[in-house]
């Protein structure tokens, strides 16, 4: 039994130190990101049992990846794929406000996930499905499984989650939007960003944008203005936490990590978006794409003093 699994590529990150164009940087700190094992990782600091399913390399960077996620109390399933490696991000800061991410996925153990890679049984014995629509942007092959997942977790009445997570350098806007509109009357919560939901519908209004969409749950986020949700005919709007941003990506994983274990939790839905907004502002305040996910007694934190210092 899990509270919830998740899948997808995950990869060797290396970070640069130095601030402007990569082909100058010389220094760099190896980490992992991914943003299903993102979500994983935050939905178990939370308080809840997390698994994530992928592929690796059988090479350093794929032990890297099993052995941290382990580490943070996540259930890994991974296949480790002898043929082909563990996929690269390498991310670095062109300015001080401009992150530069680049990946090197393509034909990468990641990209070769397939329907065999799930175990069913494992599925239907979560409370919740999480994907994102990386995953069917990567292969054929990623995407059947993603489509295979939905399938078992609907048949099984398994909640289930999207993030849409719109990757450009993965897929044009039109062939994320037909995807995107073709299981989205399976998804229970969908989470996106005001652009990533005019990939599906077009409405002026962030309301009749979110209802466009379709799901029971919809979650729009807005950056430093805040959070959406429509739950049915009920909208809820919370103000975004007022933090000094380091690092921003990773932050929407985060939201939907913090929305998701209070749903889990049964948490009123007022609490449900503050807790995502919170866990949101948590990932941009240091470096890493996960390293800041907070745990429950790190919520208290943003409250704060009037100085500044938890004492």
């Amino acid at each position: 039994m899990t509270d919830l699994v998740t899948f997808g590529e995950t990869m060797a990150l290396f970070a640069a130190r130095r601030t402007g164009p990569l082909r100058f940087a010389r220094d760099f700190d190896l980490g992992l990101g991914g943003a299903e094992s993102n979500v994983a990782i935050g939905v178990s600091r939370l308080g809840h049992e997390a698994t994530w399913i992928g592929r690796v390399g059988r090479d350093e960077f794929g032990e890297l990846i099993t052995a941290t996620l382990r580490a943070e109390r996540v259930r890994v399933h991974a296949v480790e794929d002898a043929e082909a490696p563990t996929g690269l991000m390498i991310k670095g800061r062109r300015t001080a406000d401009l992150i530069d991410v680049r990946y090197y996925r393509k034909h990468s153990a990641g990209s070769h996930l397939s329907p065999a890679d799930l175990d069913p049984a494992l599925i239907v014995s979560a409370r919740v499905l999480h994907v994102s629509a990386i995953t069917p942007a990567l292969s054929a092959s990623a995407r059947a499984a993603v489509r295979h997942a939905i399938d078992v977790a609907r048949s099984a009445g398994i909640f289930v989650s999207l993030d849409v997570n719109y990757r450009k350098a993965l897929w044009s806007p039109q062939e994320a939007g037909a995807w995107l509109r073709s299981v989205l009357p399976d998804v229970d919560v969908v989470f996106a960003t005001e652009a990533e939901a005019r990939l599906v519908a077009a409405a002026d209004d962030p309301v009749a944008l979110a209802k466009a969409m379709g799901p029971r749950h919809v979650l729009l986020k807005f950056g430093a203005r805040g959070a959406l949700e429509l739950s049915g005919d009920e909208v809820r709007q919370a103000a975004p936490y007022q933090v000094t941003e380091v690092d921003p990506v990773g932050a929407g994983d985060a939201f939907a990590a913090g929305w998701l274990a209070d749903w889990l939790a049964g948490a009123d839905p007022e609490q449900r978006l503050r807790t995502a907004c919170a866990a949101g502002a948590f990932a941009v305040t240091s470096q890493g794409d996960w390293e800041s996910l907070p745990r429950r007694a790190d919520l208290e934190l943003l409250e704060g003093s009037a100085d500044g210092v938890s004492r």
